[in-house]
């Protein structure tokens, strides 16, 4: 014994440690190489291919020292329990209780978390089978910021199967309900944060957003959701879809709460986030909210009201008439190339969340921003393991781009980030002489949800046959809010509201004009 810890000390002392280990990664082998230049045409000659397999011995050794490396780990500052599964209400999946900071702009308000959104000792299922027996052990950055203001983490709120469709049935766990007709969708993704908060389970609640998925359970549950402005709020320690379209935000019952909560999650994340810029500027949203806005202008975006139920649009098109008795200019506005918005976003949409959600495993490449490595290695393994288990919609998604990816590359992929550019151009001249733009957040009232005897076509169309107002400004990143403008019915009918890029204040303020107009009989 004294033998070996001299020996030890030794090594340790000379800065080497000549003890067998086991390496973290393997060398190649000619085989490997062999195989790989076959598969890939490469057309290299066997001198050539020994050549590299003694030359990558080094870079392998590279590799090993990074693997040796400590990363500066997400801080994790509130003590907390594991918790329990939820059984009794579907929209929970994951039971919890932390409380933060004694005082604070989110002080006394209870918050549920959607499942997506890493919490440090509590179980996450993003929804699904590929997830099912992982907890992160780290916090999201927005889950510090909560805490920090006060807030008080009731679980995670159940959401759809990898957060990949806008209905709330995939949801391996079972569907979550609506509040107001529980034969119908609560909407999704973000199914469980619209449903807690509707029913006043909690305050408040956090959302995510790809193509809708604050804004649909928001305007189907008749509450308040905000998808921010693109990179307004971190998105660390989340599970991506597609960093491009990835956005995280506040879902409230009020105006001013969702104020309050943005102020809160938002700024500027010390570079983890590379799709902020350290000089942004935070306003006091929670205070701000309440300015005057008899000078602003709404435009009503003709547009938005294509292809929506005779009803629900007839209710809106109602409601955005009253902003006059705010004092506020009203006024119709065409820009016909917001028909295009969805077929913009769906490449983007598809292939996207193909190389980084399914590929790459929820992290993939080319995002210098903090990667979830637990999570990525959890994810890899599941995926290779019982890959049959990824939702129906997410079968789809790798099918067809696969297909895209060996027939076409990412032709039509770039052609639509390219076309991004122009859509966002576009919004932005009608934005000049509007303040805010303002349409139907969805396209209809909440669907039925599916039965065993309905055909895979009917419930797959109906998993995104609403977002044709919410998905372009995911694209764009434009701030777009849903508040309730009534009902059809007996089903709450969402007005959105859209701002210019980083001007949230403006979107919040409008909305909370309408919020305090007397309720129509």
């Amino acid at each position: 014994m004294q033998y070996v810890e001299s020996y030890l000390h030794k090594a340790s002392s000379d800065g080497q440690n000549n003890l067998l280990r086991n390496p973290s990664i393997l060398p190649p082998t000619i085989k490997d190489f062999e195989e790989i230049n076959k598969d890939l045409g490469l057309r290299l000659t066997e001198q050539e291919l020994n050549f590299f397999v003694e030359y990558h011995k080094e870079t392998t050794e590279t590799y090993e020292r990074v693997n040796e490396l400590l990363e500066d780990p997400l801080p994790v500052k509130y003590p907390r329990t594991s918790g329990h599964r939820e059984t009794e209400n579907p929209a929970w999946y994951w039971r919890c209780d932390i409380k933060g900071a004694p005082s604070g702009i989110l002080a006394g308000k209870t918050v549920a978390i959607k499942d997506n959104i890493a919490v440090a000792g509590i179980p996450m299922m993003n929804g699904s089978k590929m997830l099912e027996g992982y907890t992160p052990e780290f916090d999201a950055t927005i889950v510090t910021r909560i805490l920090d203001a006060g807030g008080h983490i009731m679980g995670k709120a159940t959401c759809e199967d990898m957060c990949f469709s806008g209905s709330s049935w995939t949801c391996c766990t079972g569907p979550v309900p609506n509040p107001y007709d529980p034969t119908r969708t609560a909407g999704g993704s973000s199914c469980g944060s619209g449903s807690l908060v509707a029913h006043g389970v909690v305050d408040m609640a956090i959302g995510g957003d790809q193509g809708g998925s604050i804004r649909i359970p928001a305007c189907w549950c008749g509450i308040v959701g905000l998808k921010p402005s693109f990179g307004l709020v971190p998105y660390t320690g989340i599970c991506p879809i597609e960093i491009g379209i990835d956005h995280t935000g506040p879902m409230t019952r009020t105006v001013t709460d969702c104020a309050r909560l943005l102020e809160a999650i938002a700024g500027y994340d010390e570079g983890r986030d590379v799709r902020q810029h350290p000089a942004m500027t935070i306003p006091k949203y929670s205070v701000e909210v309440e300015s005057d806005v008899s000078k602003k202008v709404v435009g009503i975006l003709k547009e938005g009201f294509k292809e929506v139920e005779e009803g629900y649009a007839k209710v809106v098109k109602e409601a955005a008439q009253r902003f006059k008795e705010c004092g506020i200019t009203v006024k119709e506005v065409s820009m016909p190339l917001h028909d295009d918005g969805l077929a913009i976003w769906t490449p983007i949409a598809y292939e996207g969340t193909y190389k980084t959600m399914i590929q790459g495993n929820g992290g993939g490449y080319n995002w210098k921003g903090i990667h979830g490595r637990s999570m990525q290695e959890f994810l890899a393994a599941r995926r290779n393991l019982r890959p049959g288990d990824q939702a129906i919609a997410c079968k789809s998604v790798g099918l067809f781009s696969e297909y895209m990816d060996r027939n076409y590359q990412n032709k039509f992929y770039s052609k639509a980030q390219n076309l991004t550019w122009k859509l966002t151009r576009e919004y932005n001249k009608l934005l000049k002489e509007c303040d805010v733009l303002v349409m139907p957040t969805l396209t209809g009232l909440p669907f039925k949800l599916p039965t065993k005897d309905d055909p895979l076509s009917v419930v797959f169309k109906k998993s995104f046959s609403m977002i044709k107002n919410t998905a372009p400004f995911d694209v764009t990143g434009h701030p777009a809010m849903t508040i309730n403008a009534g009902y059809c019915d007996g089903l709450p009918c969402g007005m959105m509201i859209v701002g210019r890029l980083f001007d949230d204040l403006t979107v919040l303020q409008v909305a909370r004009a309408f919020e305090k107009l007397p309720k129509e009989k």
